[in-house]
């Protein structure tokens, strides 16, 4: 990592090139005398040589900021200053660096470093934000004590760590763990706290705190026994104890993302911790509890042991989606949450593996590291995780974890250190499972079988296919999870774990009279594109008897896919077995609720269209879309006689709460009512809107209605019930333009972004229209490009605004090379025309350029 300031030209910053910084940071005190548009910050920093370092060179970053003066050992100095930071002669012994500076945070509109949001102080450091702050060597490996003192007039003022002493207009914060500043966090403002407490396993006892705004007390109960049962759960599982005397969380307006770790001070979209039942549906409990446990989990990986550089960063994110994971599993029904997040990953990350934006988890380069959060670095990092535990074993993996937080607490750490205590732990040579790490794109698995003499052999081979920047790609160890299954759908092999280690790799099994029915990659155990040759018929058979859930479902949704193929490319109408073989599902009762929705939820249109492309197939968004609403309709239709029955037998009755069974249900019987509405015209769904006593109904039945053209009264009295609510109003907003048939989505979305409500600088609601433009898949790729010409517009004026979010959102054009060269130019133009905009941020057109450069 370079400590030298970019040129003109944007700059790649490279894994290899990592030094250590020059010098140690024996302690941080920080003063802020918060201002609206004059902020004074003060830092006196205590450094020293860093003795592993010999050609030392004093750089601290510094982006935007005024400064006012500058002493070392107390006398005045004139350091260098630019754009990005300022260097400056310093002594070769221990010396006090002391800095003022000015910042500017309501005009901070790109929501990093310190800003303001509806009139409350706010930071957001991670990556490099604290940059534009102070003065300081931004850079994860540089870690140290903070002591934070806060003057101003605010009601409530909070930094990290422990509260220290305070009084009338000032507050004082002590933090005893050395820290790096991307952790560093304050607030301030007139908040009000819904608060608890919780004893840890050996005694102490913890304050919490969840401070929102007045008005909003009422949505925090769910979020803070989410936050207790994380606590217990990391305890009892990962043995990690909290470790300091008060624990706050802040629930904000205006955040890019959906939270952060900072140490004992957690920050957090207010979408991400403010729950109610009748502003919030199942969805928004399900990932309010996972994201709290995701940023409490990080105060162990992450915050205790953080990353060496931002290269590294799967190593915090990969490492604690995984134990989030497991905690949602362990909380809810652990078979459904890996259905999910399958569904997820390939979703998201599958297409960013296989676009333009191909990238390691462990990135070797980057411009812009905001523009690597990505779903490779948390989701396929945490796929890798789940990959390693499953070839160690469970208890491996945990003497593992414990051998980790022993030997690197408190420190800056690698992939390496990690793969390292695995290796020294279970004796295995991890050398080929590095290739996880280091290789971009998503591997093909194939396989092919035989059976003779009673022996049944799987044959494997593994691919990788090229990606930006690497062409050949080296063997991955893959645990292959199988099992097998007789003809009468008797399991006759449980569950075993193949390591496949070369190109091509056979197993064999003996001891079988008849030919058995191989049931691959069961839970998933790897994020890989898995191509068998096999009927409609077999697919069938393991719908109906897989022990395992997820190729259960897996089963299913290859069904679903080659149906919605034939109908696109060969005209074919709904296939009858998959038909009958969802009937029977879904009225399978003694199934668990959720699993039947998650099968009776058909492939995404976007899922189709790269389906189609990897055959070699130009996929027509308007076909693909005409076949949805045809299997759908048949599929109504097939089951008219039991939706009725379906629909009231799925109904929860009583208070709402917010608990797995009850999800389920509604979960299906959301389905069930899409389902039905399209054969009773809406009144099921009209009904069900009226009479709601919580979101989850209401926002379904809301969407049914949307839908089938039938809900403008009821999307009005939605509106007038709900306009002062703005997490629900995200809601509203995102409903008009996902529902909308794709002629009128962009014109829709266009509407939106002309409502009164519609702010541009709040990036949940710009998230919320041109993110569900951009779902609705055949809206977005509209023939005439409106679609694409209105998300090119709302990104160019967004970027002056806030880079991170445009950058971000650039991502929806990533698969553009797989449709028609009708699309494909005006794609083209829209990037082209982006990337020519005066002023663009080294954010967005490092984007732009890495998709343009498909």
């Amino acid at each position: 990592m370079k400590d030298a300031a970019p040129s003109t030209q944007p700059e790649t910053f490279y894994l290899k090139d990592y030094t250590p910084f020059g010098y140690v940071v024996e302690r941080v005190e920080l003063v802020f005398r918060l201002s609206p548009e004059a902020t004074r910050v003060l830092s006196k920093i205590r450094f020293a040589p860093n003795p592993d370092v010999s050609d030392r060179v004093f750089f601290l970053h510094g982006e935007k900021l005024k400064l006012i003066s500058a002493q070392i050992d107390g006398e005045e100095v004139a350091p260098n200053v630019t754009d990005t930071g300022l260097s400056c002669e310093v002594p070769d012994t221990p010396f006090t660096w002391e800095a003022e500076v000015e910042i500017n945070p309501k005009a901070n509109t790109a929501l990093e470093g310190l800003y303001m949001s509806n009139g409350m102080y706010c930071t957001q450091c991670e990556a490099e934000g604290f940059r534009k702050i102070t003065y300081y060597p931004d850079r994860p490996d540089v870690m140290s004590i903070f002591n934070v003192r806060i003057e101003g007039d605010e009601k409530v003022m909070l930094s990290n760590g422990n509260p220290g002493e305070s009084g009338e207009g000032f507050a004082e914060w002590h933090d005893p763990w050395p820290k790096p500043a991307y952790l560093f966090a304050l607030v301030a403002g007139d908040l009000v706290n819904h608060p608890d407490r919780f004893t840890t396993r050996s005694g102490k006892d913890v304050e919490l705190n969840i401070w929102v705004r007045p008005g909003d007390e009422g949505k925090c109960a769910f979020g803070m026994e989410a936050l207790k049962k994380s606590m217990t759960w990391d305890e009892e599982v990962y043995g990690r104890e909290y470790d300091l005397d008060v624990f706050n969380i802040v629930a904000v307006d205006d955040f890019n993302m959906g939270a952060m770790e900072n140490k004992g001070l957690n920050i957090f979209n207010s979408s991400c911790v403010l729950a109610s039942p009748e502003t919030s549906t199942d969805a928004n409990f399900e990932r309010i509890e996972a994201i709290i446990a995701h940023e409490y989990f990080h105060n162990w990986t992450g915050n205790r042991i953080t990353c060496r550089d931002w290269f590294q960063l799967c190593l915090k994110e990969g490492l604690t989606v995984y134990r989030d994971a497991q905690f949602t599993a362990d909380m809810r029904s652990a078979p459904v949450k890996r259905i999910e997040d399958v569904i997820e990953l390939r979703a998201r990350q599958f297409p960013e593996d296989n676009g333009p934006l191909a990238h390691p988890v462990r990135p070797e380069a980057f411009q812009e590291i905001n523009n690597f959060y990505t779903a490779t670095v948390y989701e396929k990092g945490a796929e890798v995780i789940g990959m390693l535990k499953r070839l160690v074993g469970d208890e491996a993996y945990y003497k593992a974890l414990d051998l980790y937080f022993d030997r690197h607490d408190g420190q800056a750490c690698t992939i390496e250190d990690w793969i390292k205590v695995f290796e020294d732990s279970t004796g295995r040579d991890l050398a080929q499972f590095k290739n996880w790490y280091s290789q971009a794109g998503t591997p093909r698995l194939s396989v092919e079988e035989s059976f003779e003499d009673g022996t049944y052999t799987l044959t494997f081979r593994q691919m990788s296919p090229p990606t930006p920047g690497q062409d050949h790609k080296d063997p991955k160890v893959i645990p292959i999870a199988v099992g097998l299954l007789s003809p009468t759908g008797d399991e006759v092999l449980p569950t075993t774990v193949l390591e496949m280690t070369e190109a091509e790799q056979s197993f064999s099994f003996e001891g079988f009279k008849t030919r058995p029915i191989p049931s691959i990659l069961r839970d998933f155990s790897a994020p890989v594109i898995l191509t068998r040759e096999s009927s409609a018929k077999e697919r069938a058979f393991l719908l109906a008897h897989d022990t395992d859930p997820f190729t259960r479902w897996e089963a299913g949704r290859e069904l679903a896919k080659a149906s919605r193929i034939a109908m696109v490319t060969d005209g074919a109408s709904p296939d009858s077995n998959y038909l009958e073989a969802l009937q029977s599902l879904v009225r399978d009762d003694h199934l668990d609720p959720a699993f039947r929705a998650l099968v009776l939820a058909p492939p995404t249109e976007s899922e189709i269209a790269q389906a189609l492309a990897d055959q070699g197939v130009t996929p027509d968004p308007d076909a693909i879309h005409d076949a949805a609403e045809t299997f759908a309709q048949t599929l109504a239709q097939s089951l008219s006689d039991s939706l009725p029955r379906l629909f009231a037998a799925t109904l929860v009755d009583g208070a709402y709460v917010p608990d797995a069974k009850g999800a389920g249900l509604r979960a299906l019987n959301g389905r069930i009512l899409g389902l039905l509405t399209r054969i009773d015209g809406g009144e099921a769904a009209t009904k069900q809107f009226e009479t709601a006593n919580n979101m989850t109904v209401q926002n379904s039945a809301l969407a049914c209605l949307l839908k089938a053209e039938k809900g403008d009264a009821q999307s009005q009295a939605f509106f007038e019930q709900w306009q002062d609510d703005r997490l629900v109003m995200d809601k509203w907003f995102g409903l008009q333009v996902a529902t909308a048939r794709p002629e009128r989505a962009p014109a829709i979305a266009q509407s939106m972004t002309k409502h009164p409500l519609f702010t541009i600088k709040n990036p949940n609601r710009f998230r919320a229209v041109m993110g569900a433009l951009a779902m609705n898949h055949a809206g977005f790729h509209k023939a005439d490009g409106s679609g694409y010409r209105l998300l090119a517009d709302q990104l160019i004026a967004l970027d002056p605004l806030n880079p991170q979010t445009t950058a971000r959102m650039c991502s929806a054009f990533q698969t553009w090379k797989r449709y028609d060269a009708g699309r494909q130019d005006k794609i083209r133009a829209e990037l082209k025309r982006i990337k020519a905009t005066e002023g663009l941020s080294r954010d967005t057109n490092e984007m732009v350029s890495r998709i343009l450069d498909a």
